[in-house]
């Protein structure tokens, strides 16, 4: 297990970020970004934070990166994967971002009960939460490799 870096490049950040977003821009300039990372997702304006969140793929989804792909795992009932897709669709339209959520190895039956539960919160509370998850993602994302 690694420690929070120092320092990362924008390329090593856009691995863990899912993309090169103005996120990644910015934590690429700062003295241990990923301990930084919660004040400068701050600072981001609300079209920054949902372009990261857009960088992220959607809970089972069915191209993923690698490290998206092992962390959601491979249970694939094709009831939970349609239930997901659909819900994933109505919280775009919803809130107009990506839901994104620490998945960390729960299986996706958990994680279509997180999806439901934050469908009901509101615009505001949902994109500082999916910033928060976002961040917790990249956290461990750098600690298990």
């Amino acid at each position: 297990m690694r420690e929070l870096p120092r320092k990362l490049t924008a390329e090593e950040l856009e691995e863990l970020f899912e993309g090169r977003t103005a996120l990644v821009e910015r934590l690429a300039k700062v003295e241990d970004p990923l301990g930084s990372a919660d004040e400068v997702i701050a600072r981001l304006n609300e079209e920054e934070k949902v372009e990261a969140l857009a960088a992220h793929p959607a809970i089972g989804a069915p191209r993923l990166s690698a490290r998206s792909a092992a962390e959601q795992g491979t249970d694939a009932d094709p009831a939970i994967l349609s239930e997901l897709s659909y819900l994933n669709q109505v919280y775009e339209e919803k809130f107009g971002f990506r839901f994104v959520v620490f998945v960390a190895g729960r299986p996706k039956r958990e994680i279509l009960e997180v999806l439901r539960e934050r469908i009901a919160s509101t615009r505001e509370r949902e994109l500082e939460t999916g910033c928060r998850e976002l961040i917790a993602i990249a956290r461990d994302r750098w600690t298990r490799t």
